[in-house]
């Protein structure tokens, strides 16, 4: 009993020691010199449907940049969180950052939603679903921003 005890002990834990965290979680500074953004899929939901963090840290201390946490927000998604970038869509001088959504279905769709990030605050200002696997989001966003 002692022995199967153990040799079950052993294997939960190099489970748990090698189990990797495949989900998507990505940090990016912002050009305002300082703060930092990071974007995270939600831990233990399935990778092709759920939900993602989005939050702003003041990012004051290079050394600690996560230390000051401003703002946050919780969006859901439908499929798999590929990639995050800061981009100037709308040629205005104030950045806004995109993240980009791959669907997990055989199409392989891409959702880029668009967060704006100013005065300490965090907000989605529009969504682009349903778009084909290889559009370009420096593309839409653009066309999207810069409509008249």
């Amino acid at each position: 009993m002692y022995r199967l005890l153990l040799s079950l002990v052993a294997v939960l834990l190099s489970q748990s020691i090698w189990a990797k965290d495949y989900r998507f979680l990505q940090q990016i500074n912002l050009p305002d010199n300082h703060s930092v953004l990071q974007v995270a899929e939600g831990e233990n939901e399935p990778r092709s449907i759920g939900s993602y963090s989005i939050r702003l840290y003041g990012g004051h201390n290079p050394d600690f940049p996560l230390d000051d946490f401003i703002t946050g927000l919780i969006v859901a998604r439908e499929g798999v969180v590929e990639r995050v970038f800061n981009i100037d869509g709308n040629g205005d001088g104030i950045g806004e950052v995109v993240v980009v959504i791959r669907s997990a279905g055989s199409g392989g769709y891409l959702t880029f939603d668009v967060f704006d990030w100013q005065n300490q605050q965090l907000k989605r200002i529009f969504s682009l679903s349903d778009l084909p696997p290889k559009a370009d989001p420096v593309v839409e966003v653009k066309r999207v921003m810069r409509k008249p």
